[in-house]
Order: structure tokens, then sequence, then C-alpha cells
């Protein structure tokens, strides 16, 4: 049984689309993003649970998406920021390539710095101060589940789901890559939310992430 199904009384659960995040779970070898290696799934749940309050919830880019910023005061060592400023020192060092989240996924054109080159040019990145824990309502859930066929959480009650976590050295949220706002908007079948592009907000993410890139 997974984590999301065997959820009690918990508000919050990590949705599976999550478990790539942690180095538990087999899908955590090809992820290129942010993998937590000393904490499980099971303690991350029951950290943000004691953490959460209604309260807190920040809103997101849809009604159906809030965050909440747990602050890691030790929580664990391995959520390094993975954003990195592009600069004429390392800008050498990106890399580009078509990605999907998962296989139902269209793969989309993105670009990253890869961790194994920043390695080399002593590139350390520092313990995030912050998670940005990115939920999704358990109807929005349920809604992209059901239009890629997938059945596995429908007995899940909890209100919340992690979809994502996000370590980083603020406690407000990062712009949304253009690429994944794009990705949105192609709609539930192929892995996007639905939501359309907001004009405003994407170019202020274009101008953000044209400076910015993430480490991978």
């Amino acid at each position: 049984m997974s984590a999301s199904s065997a959820s009690g009384d918990k508000q919050i659960v990590m949705d599976p689309f999550c478990f790539r995040q942690f180095s538990e779970h087999e899908s955590s070898k090809t992820y290129k993003g942010t993998v937590f290696s000393d904490i499980t799934i099971a303690q991350m749940e029951d950290a943000v649970n004691e953490y959460y309050d209604e309260s807190k919830l920040k809103d997101g880019y849809a009604p159906f998406c809030k965050h909440l910023f747990l602050k890691n005061d030790g929580l664990t060592k391995t959520a390094k920021l993975n954003v990195l400023k592009i600069t004429p020192e390392n800008e050498h060092l990106l890399r580009s390539e078509y990605q999907a989240r998962n296989e139902k996924e269209l793969p989309v054109l993105a670009r990253h710095f890869p961790a194994h080159l920043l390695k080399k040019e002593n590139v350390e990145s520092p313990v995030a101060t912050y998670l940005d824990i990115i939920l999704y309502s358990r109807e929005q859930i349920q809604k992209e589940d059901a239009a890629q066929g997938d059945t596995s959480q429908t007995a899940v009650t909890a209100s919340w789901g992690i979809i994502s976590i996000k370590a980083q050295d603020v406690d407000t949220e990062l712009p949304m890559t253009p690429i994944t706002a794009l990705r949105n908007a192609l709609g539930k079948e192929e892995g996007g939310s639905g939501v359309p592009i907001n004009r405003t907000e994407y170019m202020a993410a274009a101008k953000y992430w044209s400076e910015h890139a993430t480490i991978s």
C-alpha cells in the first residue's frame, strides 16, 4: 500500500507524482530535480502535517493550487538549492534536452545546469532554508488522474496532495517555468492542469527564467 493510500486522517498526503523526489522510490534514479535521500516519504508527510494549518496556505497559480512554506530547520540536509543565476562564467555549462515528467506526458524542451558539471567547476549549492510544499486539491488530482486513465488513487480522501517540493532560500513562490505553463495549457490529457496561460505572469516568468536555470 502506498503512502498516499494509507493516508488515515491526514489532511495532506504525498501524491505518487512526487515520489520521484525521494531516493526510496525507483523513479528517483532518473529524476533531475531535488531528490531527498535522508528523509522518507512518510517522514516528510508527518512533518508537513504537523506544520499544517489552513491559515498558512498561500495561493498558487490556480484556485486548486496552494503553497505551504516549511522552514528547513534540520529536517533534511539533501534539500539543496536547485536554481542558479546564469552568468558569463557559467553559461557554457547549460544543457538542453526534451523532458517528460512521466510516461504519459509529452516531452518538452528544457534547459538546466548538470550537477556533475557544476561539481567539476567546484560550484556547490547550499542547503535550502525553506521547502515550498506545492499542493493540489483532491478534486483536481482526481480530475487529472481520470483524464489519464489512472484509478490508483480513487480511495484517497486527504484534502490535499503534495505534487512537488522545491528547495529554495525564500518563503515565497518562485515563478513557474514558461514551459510548465505551456504544458498546463495543453490540458489534462497531456499531463497539464488545463489552466490557460496568464500573459502577465508568463512574461514575468520568462524574464526570471531567462536569467536563471535549474540544477539537475
